[in-house]
């Protein structure tokens, strides 16, 4: 039974082009021609019969409400079946295309995927070409899904879930921006990924500049594929040393936001039968007698290895002048990208060498080279790969290379011919019978042609019938039945694959996270010492419509309070953007820092109390800023809070419907009143304009606590879910492990955090971890800690101080700590941090500031006194 019997959902396929080529008449009207490939004769027939969709560009420009034509009665290809209803058009402007296409696509990651950064060009301009085009196909595949689930709906299927299939490097954005509309608007759906090229490792990918956003924007799918494992295990490790997304090697799992993402090596065929009897029928077009041919057919492309290859031929009749007149090298150029300079120069380089080499061997009824630079046909080149007595396929660097294939499916096995491949294509790890070739041992593929020319007939027999039976077994239909395997589609076999998930975090787990930068087994002498710095809501307390509905779990707050009585050992601060006796009343612990106002109120556990200071001016300007919000925006579940030196508009609990206008007035107050508006989850902030974050408060608490000789003796570990918090994991890059907090409900974004935790039952276990790894080096002590006396002393902050740790990434992608102080601590201006620190009640505790202090900042209040 085949697969396609056994299907019932209807599938979005979406590419960079459309499966046919349009042309436009003399009379200007459109008309439909084939077009070849095996994505094209694999896919087409699975996307009719379902009903399904192809989302793609049309390749020329469109009158507007131009209708594609259907295709013509005598079309006999597999794309022949698909009305232009099931058509879906991506217009884009030619100049934007441009940018995406030649600048993006083929200038950035053509080079940069086939191993080849020299060649790459990065630029701000066409990658954001690159995002513009992203959109426009992910709007056109959300128009197409709109479109799908509303017929399935009529219908009363609504068990039935649509299946988008995006296809290649140009389209690697698009998923994440169909999923977060699709989850918005409750469309069901499943997406998948297919790159046809490599997949860089880790040391290339990362020399792209937003590399995060590709890696993001192919997870936003539930199955990706690529050609071999080699690729998938590059992916995997850019994904977690890049994203801090945990990773199964062994399975092939990723996880990012709470979901499983199945990554998986699905080696594409091609219509093997097709091309099979192809060479069957197809007349002799190589007339030659008594003559071997060696043949290459390639794009011409510097992937391709074209000019090691022809030098590698120049080099076989030096070595053996015995196959002058007697071999000829048949190479078939398909031009491609004539319009680049870089292929032009290819062009050119070609034709010298040729002519050079043709010039130098060529008797009077024989040339050495014959060079084809255009396209043939179908038919004409399964002639040339069955009268071929050696196939020359040498890439430099190649996805799989389907050349391999179609030369194998073409043999005549009564007198085959031999196959030379690359290890550096994907077929090369795959077809073993052939003969692998360096191409950049240009000596040594001139011996394995002159072996390959000599190579007897039962070894040549045996080593193709082995290649025909793999690839026959292995075809495009193979390659397709599996994809819809891997999709949980089908139910072929019992198939287990579409269930797999990754194990839930357990408190083991971080000895891969952290036991490598806090080594609790070091002597008593040497030991170092532990800061946490917590952030509270969506890390410690999961998030909640209203933060007084947020509450700490009753587990963490009692993990937390052991690890506060290990006070030799570890130290703790809770961080966040709520007010200070707020923050307190909602954990209420003894022993611990509390960082309120994203820093700007820090109440210490001896009771030493800081406050930044903030201008009149500022308080007047946030007033009135707090009464335009209420009269305009407070409505329909919006509300502002109001924690004094900032103020908070949440539209967290506002209809999905109204929340874009709320958002875009509200950042129009915002501005009118002269705030910029920092974004929170389902929120906009208001802060003083201050150098001052929970970066530089963090710094500020690290110093206070341990002294400025700190980074000596202490390992930093910070934790926290919002861009707020990535202020801080941007300060503490390279001094601190750091923690993105990335729950299920909120779409990815982009962090510079070492790893990513999901949810605050994660960071429950990481604090259990610790207790774990403390209770093994000391019991608690019986008392919480109260600091010593200091001398008031003044500290600067200055952000390029080399005091800073430096750290490492070894190839696990774990961070390792090599310590570096290399000058004091200076005074700074009034713009860094000065300040004066002292025992609470002092009134040494001013900011050194031309505004007075608050009383607030003098002396600990009664409310707080609890919690000291």
């Amino acid at each position: 039974m085949t697969v396609k019997t056994k299907l019932n959902f209807p599938m979005i396929v979406v590419s960079n082009r459309l499966p046919f080529i349009l042309a436009r008449k003399d009379d200007g009207s459109l008309e439909r021609k084939q077009c070849a490939g095996g994505l094209v004769t694999a896919v087409s027939p699975i996307c009719v019969e379902c009903k399904g969709t192809w989302v793609g560009w049309p390749g020329i420009q469109l009158k507007e409400d131009e209708i594609i034509p259907e295709s013509s009665p005598d079309d006999k290809s597999p794309t022949s079946g698909l009305l232009s209803e099931q058509v879906e058009s991506v217009a884009i402007d030619p100049n934007l295309f441009d940018l995406y296409y030649n600048g993006c696509c083929n200038g950035t990651f053509w080079p940069l995927f086939h191993s080849m950064p020299d060649r790459a060009a990065f630029s701000s301009e066409t990658y954001d070409a690159y995002k513009k085009v992203n959109q426009v196909f992910a709007e056109s595949t959300i128009k197409a899904l709109r479109r799908t689930v509303a017929r399935l709906d009529d219908e009363r299927k609504t068990d039935v879930v649509p299946v988008v299939w995006i296809h290649d490097y140009q389209l690697m954005l698009t998923a994440n921006i169909i999923r977060k509309v699709a989850e918005e608007e409750g469309l069901r759906l499943k997406m998948s990924f297919f790159m046809h090229i490599p997949f860089p490792a880790w040391d290339l990918m990362r020399l792209f500049p937003w590399d995060d956003e590709i890696l993001e924007g192919i997870l936003g799918c539930d199955l990706v594929g690529f050609h071999i494992d080699d690729y998938c295990l590059n992916f995997l490790d850019c994904c977690q040393r890049r994203l801090g997304c945990r990773v199964d090697r062994a399975r092939f799992l990723c996880e990012l936001d709470g979901r499983t993402i199945h990554i998986k090596s699905l080696p594409i065929g091609i219509p093997y039968a097709q091309f099979a009897e192809m060479s069957r029928v197809a007349p002799k077009v190589l007339k030659e007698k008594d003559q071997q041919i060696i043949l290459g057919v390639d794009r011409l492309d510097y992937t391709k290895g074209l000019v090691n290859r022809v030098k590698a031929f120049e080099r076989l009749l030096e070595k053996h002048p015995e196959y002058m007149e007697k071999c000829i090298f048949f190479q078939v150029a398909v031009p491609s990208r004539t319009d680049v300079k870089e292929y032009q120069a290819l062009k050119e380089e070609m034709d010298q060498l040729i002519g050079r080499i043709n010039g130098r061997f060529s008797k009077i009824n024989w040339s050495p080279i014959r060079y084809i630079y255009g396209c043939i046909s179908q038919e004409q080149l399964a002639a040339f790969y069955r009268d071929a007595s050696v196939a020359l396929v040498t890439p430099l660097r190649d996805g799989m290379n389907l050349v391999a294939k179609e030369f194998v499916a073409c043999q005549d096995l009564s007198d085959p011919g031999v196959l030379m491949l690359s290890p550096f294509a994907g077929a090369g790890g795959m077809m073993q019978e052939a003969i692998i070739v360096n191409p950049y041992e240009i000596d040594e593929v001139a011996d394995q042609l002159h072996r390959c020319l000599r190579m007897p007939f039962d070894e040549r027999s045996l080593r193709m019938k082995q290649l025909q039976r793999r690839e026959q077994g292995l075809d495009v239909n193979h390659w397709l039945n599996m994809f819809l395997i891997s999709m949980g589609l089908c139910d072929l076999n019992n198939n287990p694959s579409s269930a797999n998930k990754m194990a839930p975090l357990s408190v083991d787990d971080f000895d891969y996270y952290l036991s490598d930068y806090v080594d609790f087994d070091l002597d008593q002498d040497k030991k170092v010492k532990l800061s946490l710095i917590l952030d509270y809501d969506g890390t410690l307390a999961p998030i909640a419509q209203k933060p007084e509905l947020a509450r700490m779990p009753d587990e963490t707050r009692e993990v937390l309070k052991r690890l506060a009585r290990y006070s030799q050992d570890v130290s703790i601060c809770v961080i966040s953007g709520r007010s200070l006796i707020d923050l307190c009343d909602s954990i209420g612990i003894r022993g611990i820092t509390y960082a309120a106002l994203d820093g700007l109120e820090i109440l210490s556990p001896d009771g030493t109390k800081y406050l930044h200071p903030i201008t009149a001016e500022h308080e007047t300007r946030i007033a009135h800023l707090l009464k335009s919000l209420q009269n305009e925006v407070c409505k329909e579940g919006a509300w502002v809070e109001n924690k004094g030196a900032l103020l908070t508009f949440h539209y967290r609990e506002c209809k999905k419907h109204v929340r874009d206008a709320f958002m875009k007035r509200a950042t129009e107050i915002f501005l009118a009143h002269g705030f910029q508006p920092h974004k929170a989850p389902m929120a906009l902030e208001a802060k003083p304009e201050v150098k001052w974050d929970r970066g530089r408060a963090s710094i500020h608490i690290l110093r206070t606590t341990y002294g400025i000789d700190w980074t000596d003796r202490v390992r930093v570990i910070y934790c926290g879910d919002d861009a707020n918090d990535e202020a801080a994991i941007e300060t503490l890059s390279g001094i601190a492990c750091t923690f993105k907090v990335q729950s299920s409900s909120t779409s990815a974004s982009r962090t510079g955090a070492n790893y990513r935790l999901r949810s605050s039952d994660e960071v429950l276990l990481m604090l259990k971890w610790i207790e774990k790894k403390l209770s093994l080096r000391r019991s608690p002590s019986p008392t919480s800690p109260v600091r010593p006396n200091r001398i008031s002393m003044s500290f600067s902050f200055d952000e390029s101080d080399d005091e800073m740790r430096r750290i490492r990434t070894n190839s696990r992608g774990r961070t390792q700590n090599i310590f570096r102080r290399t000058r004091k601590l200076e005074q700074g201006d009034a713009d860094n941090e000065n300040f004066i620190v002292g025992k609470s009640g002092d009134n040494n505790i001013s900011p050194t500031s031309s505004q007075p202090p608050s009383p607030s900042s003098l002396a600990v209040s009664e409310d707080l006194n609890r919690y000291i």
